[in-house]
């Protein structure tokens, strides 16, 4: 089964991307010796020896490594805003009619958003390239357009967050007093 996506956490600051950006090289330092990171011109970062991804919001930033690539990370905040013109825009059917019957249709569609956001990041394409017209798996799993990747969706209270890899194993860690372990479910 191989080894788990390495997940950090921690609040995102007064500047998230360089936080990221050092929460990162923290975490590629507990997997590889001497971390160097680099971007390549779409601003994708690299280390070498690691397939990592990075994603942060006003709140939390998030962080992937693993040995095993491609890794793909994306995050948003659960907060009100109107989500169905961006539905119906870039979801297909099976996606819409899905979110359409979930509970709680703002955290259905992040989880879809999100999936597609990790997958393009594992991909190294982005949503550009179809990536908002790739269809996602329904509540996470193998991704039937891209053999190989799963989709797992972790349980983090405020926040929606998915990671893309080839496992479906993923540890979490909190790197921050204020994100209380307890608070995570799963």
């Amino acid at each position: 089964m191989g080894r788990p996506v390495q997940v950090w956490l921690a609040p995102a600051g007064a500047e998230p991307r360089p936080a990221a950006h050092d929460l990162l090289l923290e975490l590629a330092g507990t997997l590889v010796d001497r971390p160097r990171l680099s971007h390549d011109k779409s601003g994708r970062p690299h280390i070498p020896g690691l397939a990592v991804s990075v994603s942060y919001s006003q709140q939390l930033v998030a962080v992937a490594a693993a040995y095993g690539g491609p890794v793909g990370v994306d995050l948003e905040e659960v907060r009100g805003r109107d989500v169905a013109g961006l539905a119906e825009r870039w979801f297909g059917a099976r996606e819409l009619e899905w979110m359409g019957r979930q509970e709680d249709e703002l955290v259905a569609f992040l989880r879809l958003w999100t999936s597609k956001e990790a997958v393009g990041k594992a991909l190294g394409l982005g949503l550009g390239e179809a990536g908002l017209r790739r269809e996602m798996p329904l509540g996470g799993g193998a991704v039937e357009s891209v053999p190989g990747l799963v989709v797992t969706h972790v349980p983090w209270p405020g926040a929606v967050l998915t990671v893309a890899a080839p496992t479906s194993r993923v540890e979490v860690s909190r790197r921050s007093p204020t994100l209380d372990p307890s608070c995570a479910r799963g």
